[in-house]
């Protein structure tokens, strides 16, 4: 009586008393969160061609003890899947009875293969893998992601937050066999957008730029070099590109200093190439008029101080346009000299020179330009300056500076980023950029590019003339600093920048080389060839018509 008395007291706590806690419990411990995997976003480039996609992978295992054909039939089926040799197979069959990993990313393609040959002790488990189809064209741009599939390089690192699409936590109910029930799921939790990242590059002239830069890096034996081709209207880049450079599929196998892209993130001195900035700058302060003539002697004393003519050339009374024909740095001497310095020093503060262009690519350093009271204390250091000399900026940099040539004197936003779009193309996110500065008047670089254009037509730019087609440009051969101060003895970094097409500027060009070998190794040699080879790939790409009759070989003889 009395333990029937007892059972009655249990049972009514725990069916009443606790009846619901318990339920709960049991409940809970039939219920498993998780968070299901979604894909990254796709990143295509301004015609849709696919730079960046997810792609299921596998990694095949072995299992040997599993086997229904002996080890050296399993290898000689196996072996020309995976790429290797049955005796290699055979050995790695040997080294243990079971979990032998074979293949940790094998494609689709494969894994189909291996699956049709019907084998005993196989097993494939599928993964997802980041692919770049374009190896190593737009690795500069894209990056690459790591093995936990987080952005290390490029936009795939700047731009974390756009490539991953959100994804919550759900709670499914548990069968009592194990088996995960849809119950508890939210409606559609597994589907996702199909919102694409698009940018700006334009992967035909990605590719021209990059084949011509290796050609001539490899035959000048130079440390490395780059290309940038950007839209001057609006700061889209179309090409960006540097050499050496990586596969971001097989990124473990790269110098890890090729993830930094220097276009962005190392500093140089851009000499000569400055040039056509300071004369805007002159210009634009009313310190001279575009026909002003100027006593070039070959040499100038600036102090205690002796500046000279690259090839210790004097070309007596010049006007402008033929200060950067010859790359006069007397010539530009006496331009700034008409300057006061701290007016002068202010214009390099406006023009942007030590700041940072703001671009959407990582890992962006500052350009150096020195203090007021330094830059101010000693009249050699505006002279230095004037031909490009003393200071420094990142390739990109002064490809924005040229930009404001070429768009009627605005300093427009570097930028790769073009926004989300969907499959039908409709826009959903555009980057907010800043507002464009006016820096020159409209006259102002419009005179200037002109000046430009004489160095093509009858100067150091000769190289990258194009029949048919005004071409301003500017070359650039300079000494290369060291870290410790002063030069690095025999070292030059050569470089050309252009501005397409005169009559109606809109694209900068610009091409460097990193201490190219040889007597001959100048920007006009080196760099200037790269500009003219992507420029004849860009003027069919965006529809850029002639300037003038293009003549055929019979009607110039004639």
């Amino acid at each position: 009586m009395t333990a029937g008395l007892g059972l009655a007291i249990n049972l009514y706590q725990l069916q009443i008393v606790q009846g619901s806690r318990l339920a709960q419990r049991a409940r809970n411990q039939q219920m498993v969160k998780i968070r299901p995997f979604v894909p990254r976003r796709l990143v295509v480039d301004r015609n849709d061609n696919v730079l960046a996609v997810d792609r299921p992978v596998y990694t095949l295992y072995a299992h040997p003890k599993l086997f229904s054909q002996s080890e050296q039939q399993m290898a000689e089926r196996l072996a020309p899947i995976l790429d290797r040799t049955p005796a290699e197979l055979v050995k790695i069959f040997q080294s243990r009875n079971s979990g032998i990993t074979l293949a940790s990313t094998l494609p689709e393609v494969n894994a189909g293969r291996v699956r049709s040959l019907r084998l005993n002790g196989l097993e494939l488990i599928q993964q997802y893998s980041r692919y770049y189809p374009q190896k190593n064209v737009v690795a500069d741009v894209v990056g690459y992601v790591n093995m936990d599939r987080r952005g290390q390089a490029g936009i795939e690192y700047s731009q974390e937050k756009l490539l991953e699409r959100s994804v919550q936590t759900v709670q499914l109910s548990r069968a009592g066999d194990g088996k995960l029930l849809p119950n508890h799921a939210p409606e559609g939790f597994l589907n996702f957008d199909d919102l694409r990242l698009q940018l700006t590059i334009d992967s035909r002239l990605q590719r021209v730029a990059r084949n011509v830069l290796q050609e001539q890096i490899k035959k000048f034996q130079a440390k490395r070099g780059a290309v940038i081709v950007m839209d001057a209207s609006d700061g889209s880049l179309l090409a960006l590109t540097s050499y050496p450079t990586y596969d971001p599929n097989e990124y473990s196998k790269a110098d890890i200093a090729l993830f930094r892209n220097w276009t962005v993130a190392d500093l140089y001195e851009p000499g000569s190439t400055f040039k056509p900035l300071n004369v805007a700058i002159a210009l634009e302060n009313g310190a001279i008029k575009a026909d002003d003539v100027f006593n070039d002697p070959g040499s100038v004393q600036i102090g205690k101080h002796t500046i000279r003519n690259a090839g210790l050339n004097s070309y007596g009374r010049i006007n402008i346009a033929k200060i950067l024909q010859t790359s006069s740095n007397i010539g530009m001497v006496r331009i700034i000299q008409r300057m006061k310095p701290l007016v002068y020093y202010n214009w390099l503060e406006r023009l942007g020179l030590g700041q940072t262009v703001e671009t959407d690519l990582p890992f962006e350093v500052r350009g150096q330009l020195k203090g007021q009271r330094e830059f101010l204390g000693s009249p050699i250091e505006a002279a230095t300056t004037s031909f490009g000399q003393g200071f420094s900026v990142t390739p990109l940099q002064l490809v924005q500076m040229h930009g404001a040539l070429a768009n009627g004197g605005k300093l427009v936003t570097p930028h790769v980023v073009q926004g989300l779009v969907d499959t039908k193309g409709q826009m959903h996110y555009a980057p907010n950029l800043p507002t464009p500065r006016q820096i020159f008047s409209a006259a102002t670089a419009q005179t200037v590019v002109e000046m430009m254009e004489t160095v093509v037509s009858e100067g150091t730019g000769k190289p990258a003339e194009i029949p048919g087609y005004r071409i301003g440009g500017k070359t650039g051969t300079s000494q290369k600093a060291s870290p410790n101060g002063g030069y690095i003895p025999g070292a030059r970094i050569t470089s050309f920048v252009s501005i397409l097409p005169v009559e109606s500027p809109r694209y900068v060009v610009f091409a460097v080389a990193d201490e190219p070998k040889g007597a001959n190794a100048y920007g006009s040699t080196v760099a200037a060839p790269i500009v003219k080879a992507v420029m004849e790939a860009l003027i069919p790409i965006e529809g850029i018509p002639p300037s003038q009759e293009i003549q055929s070989d019979s009607q110039a003889k004639q």
